[in-house]
């Protein structure tokens, strides 16, 4: 008699599930590479070729306020895999595979199959992250990859583009088909012809990526999915002319983000109607919560972000955050607090100049004309600050004012309050998430392997990092101010190399030591922390004990020290003779089986610059563009029907 009930309560549920998914939207999730919101015609930049962005802008919604994370790739895409600032789990260094404890740090993809999706991603990871295979969580790296999937099964479908990527920008700048004449300069570039030059090929760039955004729009209309899927198109970052990618200013962080949401969604409109702007605040943190909220999939409770579309939405956030750590080779670190007007950066390294020669970077023909026009004493105030030691521990812009973030006005009396509450929004957020980047990278990394335990769990330990001590030294050694000497001297003594560490630095930026402190730093010159050796060794010699910080250092080089990329840094940014260094340098060993994403990649590079500071990189031809642009061809071709007749008419 029980048995009719179940097979009818076996059909309802499946019924049930089968209307679910009918109900759920696919998302296609189109993420380009670099380009801030200036490169765009939709965001108003007149001479943009973005044809197909515009068009999905006026289909969809036009985000005007939404903010990286981080101003790199690696560092940004360890966000949005986790849900969590890559600053919060130790994976903010640009070219490291730090492992995170994945049984308590799940992939958004695994909630979404959890969920009945298929999910695909196309071409490019990048997650920063180790102890678990980046293609792990998805079901297969197809372009369109829902071609793939069971019939009927909702899909979330991620494809990368690297046709606007930062080496686009590499090459020769001649024959261009944006006319260099009319881009429009950031305040802070020299008017250069092979800058201009520099812009108009990246304008190229960007439109090579639009016309793949066209195919893929264009592929999706072709398969009867348009009306059921939600398409989202964002970049990764900023970016690319010098002082946007790797910085944490308006260019290296303030993205494009456009979605289309189709009729039968429209509950999940944000605004009245499509073409319309919206300027609720996002960051990127905020987008794995919200594409599984639209997926009616689990969030995980440890999700940093707050969802900003659908049923769900939270509230609007006050402010996004953002930051930067070891770029490649090159130590800096930098904090974010941005509103919808005010930018607050605070530099926890301001004894460095912006303009560290990068070895990528400095491939670009812009960054070497630039750098050249330093030298020749060619620039001014404004255009020669980036290759100048920073003047200014925080930094404060007026981005309706100033996007170019020239003007800063931490220094002026009417903006404290906006200062100090932007100022205490960061503390506030460094504790909340647990900020991992107040120790060295090569001292949280042997403190992490002293203990047995990975970076993401040492920095939630009280005893094993003592983030508030961190902070409050930070501030203090930030100060610069004769009051604090006796205070910095005595962190040299403190058992915790962090409180060491910070009073190093803190005394490196003094223009002059007592005696106490250089007896003090004398000392640490033989600390169990290498990095406190380097710092201590580096305010000795600027104080002028030569002999011995010089010996610190050398032997450092000698005993191959797990701090060897701070210590080539230091020796290059003391601005000394490195004559006395470059047998050691050059003696360094080459590792076995160097990868990019090993810290050893970025000593070779800091190597090879030292013993060569003024090598000169070849443009070569347009080279990776070109294959970009035969590679268009092929996928147009693919597009078209027996007769040539395009899919879509409106596809260049």
């Amino acid at each position: 008699m029980k048995r009719p009930w179940i097979a009818f309560c076996l059909m309802f549920a499946c019924g049930h599930l089968l209307h679910a998914a009918a109900n759920r939207p696919n998302i296609l999730w189109l993420v380009a590479e670099d380009a801030n919101v200036k490169w765009f015609g939709c965001y108003g930049n007149p001479q943009a070729t973005t044809p197909n962005i515009d068009r999905l802008a006026a289909e969809g919604f036009r985000y005007v306020n939404a903010f990286a994370t981080a101003p790199v790739c690696a560092a940004s895409r360890s966000s949005w895999i986790t849900g969590l600032y890559s600053l919060s789990t130790g994976t903010h260094s640009m070219r490291s595979r730090y492992v995170i404890p994945h049984d308590l740090v799940r992939y958004y993809p695994d909630a979404l199959r959890q969920a009945g999706y298929f999910c695909s991603n196309h071409t490019k990871t990048d997650y920063n992250i180790g102890g678990r295979p980046d293609t792990d969580c998805w079901n297969t790296a197809e372009e369109y990859g829902w071609k793939l999937r069971p019939p009927g099964q909702p899909f979330f479908c991620v494809i990368n583009y690297m046709e606007s990527h930062e080496s686009r920008a590499f090459g020769s700048v001649e024959n261009t088909r944006h006319d260099p004449a009319k881009v429009r300069l950031e305040k802070y570039h020299p008017d250069l012809p092979d800058i201009r030059k520099n812009y108009a090929l990246y304008e190229d760039a960007v439109e090579n990526m639009d016309k793949r955004i066209g195919l893929a729009l264009a592929v999706l209309k072709k398969s009867g999915l348009a009306d059921d899927t939600i398409v989202i198109f964002c970049t990764d970052h900023g970016g690319v002319m010098p002082r946007s990618k790797h910085y944490t200013y308006e260019a290296g962080l303030h993205s494009p983000l456009i979605i289309r949401i189709p009729e039968k969604y429209r509950q999940l409109w944000p605004a009245a109607k499509p073409g319309m702007a919206v300027d609720r605040l996002v960051s990127f943190i905020d987008m794995p919560k919200t594409w599984l909220s639209l997926a009616q999939a689990g969030i995980p409770d440890i999700m940093q972000g707050r969802i900003f579309l659908g049923p769900q939405t939270e509230p609007e956030p006050e402010y996004s955050f953002s930051y930067r750590g070891r770029m490649d080779e090159r130590y800096d670190e930098t904090r974010v607090v941005r509103d919808k007007r005010f930018i607050y950066i605070k530099n926890y390294m301001p004894y460095v100049k912006w303009g560290q020669h990068l070895t990528y970077l400095w491939q670009m023909a812009a960054m070497q004309v630039w750098e050249q026009a330093f030298k020749d004493g060619k620039c001014d105030d404004r255009t020669g600050l980036f290759f100048k030691t920073k003047p200014w521990v925080e930094e404060l812009y007026d981005c309706g004012q100033d996007s170019d973030c020239v003007t800063n006005l931490s220094t002026r009396g009417e903006y404290q309050p906006v200062l100090e509450r932007m100022r205490k929004a960061l503390t506030d957020w460094q504790l909340k998430i647990h900020d991992a980047g107040l120790l060295p990278e090569s001292e949280m990394l042997r403190r992490a392997a002293e203990h047995h335990t990975t970076i993401y769990q040492m920095v939630r330990d009280p005893k094993l990092y003592d983030l508030p001590a961190y902070l409050a030294a930070a501030d203090v050694a930030l100060s610069k101010s004769e009051s604090n000497l006796k205070t910095l001297t005595g962190y040299l003594h403190d058992p915790d190399s962090g409180i060491r560490y910070w009073g190093a630095c803190g005394l490196v930026m003094e223009d002059k030591l007592a005696p106490a402190a250089v007896k003090a730093l004398q000392e640490c010159l033989h600390d169990e922390s290498h990095d406190v050796r380097a710092m201590a060794a580096w305010a000795l010699i600027k104080a002028g004990d030569q002999t011995d910080g010089q010996a610190c250092l050398l032997q450092l080089l000698h005993q191959e020290s797990y701090a060897t990329l701070k210590v080539l840094n230091v020796i290059d940014w003391m601005g000394v003779d490195t004559a006395p260094y470059l047998p050691a340098i050059k003696s360094l060993k080459d590792p076995e089986g160097i990868h990019e994403d090993d810290i050893q990649a970025g000593v070779k590079r800091m190597q090879e610059y030292l013993l060569d500071p003024d090598k000169k990189y070849s443009l070569g031809g347009r080279g990776v563009i070109e294959k970009d642009e035969a590679n268009l061809k092929k996928a147009e071709l693919n597009l078209k029907d027996s007769k040539g007749v395009p899919y879509d008419e409106k596809v260049p």
